[in-house]
């Protein structure tokens, strides 16, 4: 129910992923107010089977970041509200000076959201939203830096894991072996990653540490970067992984030398991560700003494919433009999303391109150009990760969502530190006080078909008269998709 709440109160479009109803379409019992008990809702329900990905071991059992799991899928299997403005819950924040951009939820169903610069447990279902438990790093570190939400993750051990603006990996025990919340959240595990990465190398890096995640054998792999990495200005990035054995020494008390458990990948100057990290069974994905990468850790970072792709570079809004801000990413801005045969993400050419990769190979198997259905001068930037279903009988379905105009302009400044991941830093001044109004529109779904030649990409219906400023969500158990306007 905290997921069902929470969702509904964000509710101001729901689109179905069925192009139409199906023989087998049931219609949802309106349950929500005493007026419409009992009755039959007009939004048709056509649920699809559960998303088909491979389990990972050291992520816990629930929507576990913001993306929901390591696939980067962007969909649940949770039964959502279906029919608009049937109930709305409002619960009142006033900590917060901005909403959480980020919510993901633990095993128990606790809701994990930013609050003031770090990480709290909070009751959003509430009247007025409520502090469970927390992390503060000026209260509880006396530290200046800020935990960067968006790429925080809990473990399965329900630990919430979560790289910081200052370099460092930072481990957090919330909850205790019941489930119960921890007033204070205590802190089991703290690596400077950048330190780390630096004495592997022998030298300096210029860019800052941007996402984490643990793979199937429990490694945690991390991506330095940040937004607008312009490959010209020549900075330095790397990725690289700790491995599980150091992990589990420091949980257990014991001392590490991290020399023997940090391993780097150099990038060339001007190549950095801009988005999250994904991770299969086969290894870890990255997408930086030039190329898309399948890794693996074999006592080193084993390289087993890259694929290049094209840009444009990073998009502005023009003089004349109803919009000021522009795109975040120099690159593909969307985080690569999986499933267990294809990587998928978007590069960032004109019209910006949905590109499909083979898993094992890194070969591109198919590509088709989306959100290209638009009023004449509509730019096109997606930025945040697309939701990818696979039905696990050969279709995998893909909504992408454009989002330009919510990058802040700051972003192209030279000496601007574009990992720290705030509104102030990322965001457009324009877009956070006047809303979608400054976000160019257009939503598309396109299905990749396996056929005997191999894969084919179709359009199914594209949007051009709405403008999401969330990550849209998929719930299979009504066929929905989930925005926020």
């Amino acid at each position: 129910m905290k997921k069902r709440a929470l969702i509904l109160a964000m509710i101001a479009f729901i689109t179905a992923i069925a192009s139409e109803p199906a023989a087998n379409t049931v219609y949802a019992e309106e349950t929500q107010t005493e007026e419409s008990a009992g009755q039959a809702s007009e939004l048709p329900v056509k649920a699809l089977t559960p998303k088909a990905m491979d389990v990972n071991p050291y992520m816990a059992a629930s929507d576990s970041n913001i993306h929901h799991d390591c696939y980067n899928t962007d969909s649940t299997d949770e039964v959502l509200p279906v029919d608009i403005y049937s109930e709305i819950n409002v619960s009142y924040e006033k900590v917060n000076p901005n909403a959480s951009p980020a919510v993901f939820f633990d095993s128990y169903g606790h809701s994990v959201v930013p609050l003031l610069g770090g990480l709290a447990i909070r009751d959003i279902n509430a009247d007025e939203a409520q502090t469970l438990g927390y992390f503060s790093p000026k209260q509880h570190d006396n530290g200046s830096y800020l935990i960067q939400s968006s790429y925080s993750f809990v473990d399965e051990s329900n630990r919430i894991v979560c790289p910081t603006n200052d370099n460092r990996v930072l481990m957090l025990k919330a909850t205790d072996e019941e489930g119960n919340v921890l007033p204070e959240f205590e802190k089991v595990l703290d690596i400077d990653i950048k330190a780390a990465a630096e004495a592997a190398l022998g030298k300096t890096l210029d860019q800052n540490l941007l996402s984490v995640v643990f793979d199937y054998e429990g490694n945690l792999w991390f991506a330095t970067g940040g937004f607008r990495i312009y490959p010209d200005r020549k900075q330095q990035g790397t990725f690289g992984y700790v491995s599980r054995a150091a992990i589990d020494k420091i949980l257990n008390g014991e001392d590490v030398d991290l020399s023997d458990a940090v391993f780097v990948y150099e990038l060339e100057p001007g190549e950095g991560a801009e988005n999250g990290i994904a991770a299969s069974k086969e290894g870890a994905v990255i997408l930086t700003n030039l190329k898309c990468y399948l890794l693996q850790a074999d006592n080193g970072v084993k390289k087993v494919w890259e694929t290049s792709y094209k840009s444009v570079g990073a998009k502005e809004s023009k003089e004349g433009d109803e919009t000021t801000g522009g795109g975040l990413a120099w690159g593909g801005g969307c985080s690569p999303s999986l499933t267990k045969d294809l990587v998928m993400f978007t590069d960032n050419q004109d019209p910006v391109n949905l590109i499909a990769v083979d898993m094992k190979t890194g070969e591109q198997v198919a590509s088709a150009p989306v959100i290209d259905e638009l009023p004449e001068g509509t730019q096109v930037s997606v930025e945040n990760s697309a939701i990818v279903y696979d039905d696990g009988e050969g279709t995998v379905s893909t909504i992408v969502c454009n989002w330009f105009g919510a990058g802040s302009a700051k972003l192209g400044e030279a000496d601007n530190d574009s990992s720290i991941q705030s509104y102030e830093n990322i965001y457009d001044v324009g877009w956070l006080r006047q809303g979608n109004k400054m976000i160019a529109p257009g939503i598309e779904r396109v299905d990749t078909v396996k056929t005997e030649d191999g894969y084919e990409m179709k359009s199914i219906w594209c949007r051009s008269d709405l403008s999401d400023t969330s990550m849209m969500k998929l719930s299979t158990a009504t066929g929905y998709i989930y925005g926020y306007v």
